[in-house]
């Protein structure tokens, strides 16, 4: 497994609950540009809509942008492929929580998105998370000196 894209802020942002793996939809170039990690997810959000699941504001940049075609949008919405049982499952968690993907993967020839149901931080949580962060990063730092 290769990892592609990440969704940096999804951790910080989030507490994910549950995960799942689901295959995305693509075009040809979209795919080089994804391998060549020209993509980004920070602003990007999973919906359920008439029984099929979409990726929206992912932002996947034209590999080569000449040979692109002219009506191309870079942040139009993806399908994503997963099962009758998982896409009920998700749209029933969806009621009052959030669908983010956390990392856009790679397993041999086929790329993959893991999504996670989510639950918002507050303010207070994000702060306990940065401090976590800086004494974890104190800790290493000083046992490296050593």
């Amino acid at each position: 497994m290769q990892i592609l894209v990440k969704n940096k802020k999804a951790g910080f942002n989030y507490e994910l609950l549950e995960r799942y793996n689901a295959g995305i939809e693509l075009l040809g170039f979209e795919v080089k540009s994804l391998r060549a990690g020209h993509a980004t997810m920070d602003a990007s959000y999973i919906y359920v809509h008439g029984g099929e699941v979409f990726l929206k504001g992912a932002h996947i940049s034209p590999f080569q942008p000449g040979n692109t075609p002219p009506d191309y949008n870079p942040d139009r919405d993806r399908k994503l492929l997963l099962t009758k049982a998982e896409i009920k499952e998700i749209s029933d968690l969806a009621r009052g929580l959030t669908i983010v993907p956390v990392l856009v993967y790679n397993t041999g020839r086929k790329i993959k998105v893991e999504i996670a149901t989510a639950r918002g931080k507050k303010a207070f949580d994000k702060r306990e998370t940065l401090k976590k962060r800086d004494t974890e990063r104190q800790i290493r730092r000083e046992v490296s000196d050593r």
